[in-house]
């Protein structure tokens, strides 16, 4: 996966690198899903439950990424 934006801090690792692709992903998935929903091609709750399940999804890489350099480090 390609970054949108080059990540910036002096905390750099591979892991932070990665967690910043995924939120930007995030991102961009959220922007696609309120985008359809505005254009009426899916409901409010349908938009929820999606944005909700990516949300966990960037939730669980959080966890997976970021939690692991503070146990090695």
């Amino acid at each position: 996966m390609e970054a949108h934006s080059a990540y910036h801090g002096d905390d750099w690792s591979p892991q932070r690198l990665m967690f910043h692709q995924n939120l930007e992903s995030f991102a961009e998935r959220v922007g696609l899903v309120v985008g359809l929903q505005s254009n009426g091609k899916v409901s409010q709750e349908q938009a929820y439950g999606q944005i909700r399940r990516i949300w966990k999804e960037l939730k669980e890489s959080k966890d997976a990424l970021l939690n692991s350099t503070k146990e090695d480090g």
